[in-house]
């Protein structure tokens, strides 16, 4: 199990740093941002505290794949504060968009530090991940509909962050044998799967525009 255990963890952390990367790249390009904002706070604040915890106790393969992650959702937290105000400049003024999201980090970390505190470091760790995850998936749905297509998105980052999921729950779900993590585990790659049919739904639609209608909305 752990030869096993380490290639589903190196294949989790190359899926999840293909979409972190993306991510990055698509929000500097379009100038918007790119993973839910709810979503995002959740994982930096997850990533930072546990690869803390687990590199000051002497380190892990996990601890590290957290470390990478951690850092380049410095980048994507910065696309969301530098661009994101343009998704509700509609609705509110910069210095609540900037309050707002600022609070949402605070509370994402009072959230992994209350997991921690209720469930443990292994149970509030690999539960707050799971459940984060499913609340990712179901978001990015969620800003499909919001933004009426596929503005700031990508299949790459769709098909990576189901891949990503899709290791941890069989190491943790199937090996392991965590009821809890296979249903969530499971759950998410149901919406993964709905999302990426959207994106390829969209991407069709566009192939088959002719150029003259596809120059309307360059």
């Amino acid at each position: 199990m752990d030869g096993i255990g380490t290639v589903l963890t190196l294949l989790s952390g190359l899926a999840w740093t293909i979409v972190y990367a993306e991510a990055i790249r698509v929000g500097f390009m379009q100038r918007t941002y790119a993973i839910p904002a709810a979503a995002l706070m959740l994982n930096i604040a997850w990533e930072w505290l546990y690869s803390v915890l687990d590199l000051s106790g002497g380190g892990s393969v996990q601890g590290y794949v957290n470390l990478v992650w951690a850092c380049a959702d410095i980048a994507i937290v910065f696309t969301f504060f530098r661009y994101g105000f343009a998704e509700f400049s509609d609705r509110i003024g910069r210095g609540t968009f900037v309050a707002g999201g600022t609070g949402l980090l605070a509370a994402s970390v009072a959230v992994q530090l209350l997991f921690l505190a209720e469930f443990g470091r292994t149970n509030g760790e690999v539960y707050s991940a799971f459940l984060q995850n499913l609340l990712m998936s179901g978001l990015f749905i969620a800003m499909f509909l919001e933004r009426r297509g596929a503005r700031g998105q990508s299949l790459v980052i769709a098909v990576a962050k189901w891949l990503g999921t899709l290791a941890p729950t069989i190491q943790f779900g199937v090996f392991s044998n965590w009821p809890f993590v296979l249903g969530i585990g499971l759950l998410c790659s149901v919406v993964d799967l709905t999302y990426i049919g959207l994106l390829l739904r969209v991407r069709g639609r566009v192939a088959h525009e002719s150029p003259t209608r596809r120059s309307q909305f360059a």
